[in-house]
């Protein structure tokens, strides 16, 4: 059974700086490509950055330049760096697969709070 552990998040001052990071167990973890998504209270839950097996990267607009996604396939973990964090990033941040039907199972998230 696959196992997803993120990990990182916290309180932070309006362009501070997170990094999270996300532990996978139970899966082949090198062969599936990976996402940071986010839900935010009352929001629907979104992808935000996501990198392939082969670490090609994508971020959606609203955090590109500002956010960068990373892994490492020994450690069977991707990581998520957040730069210039701003109020609206503000959500519970989860890791998956692209697309997370791949694994079907959801980590309990890291809340990120920015805030003043």
């Amino acid at each position: 059974q696959v196992q997803l552990v993120e990990s990182g998040g916290g309180l932070v001052q309006p362009g501070g700086s997170l990094t999270l990071s996300c532990v996978v167990s139970g899966s082949i973890f090198s062969i599936y490509d990976m996402g940071w998504y986010r839900q935010a209270p009352g929001k629907q839950r979104e992808l935000v950055a996501s990198i392939t097996d082969r670490g090609r990267t994508h971020y959606t607009d609203s955090v590109n330049g500002r956010f960068t996604i990373s892994r490492d396939n020994a450690k069977n973990t991707v990581y998520l760096q957040m730069r210039s964090l701003k109020p609206e990033d503000t959500a519970v941040y989860y890791c998956n697969a692209v697309p997370y039907s791949d694994y079907g199972v959801w980590g309990q998230g890291t809340q990120v709070t920015v805030s003043s």
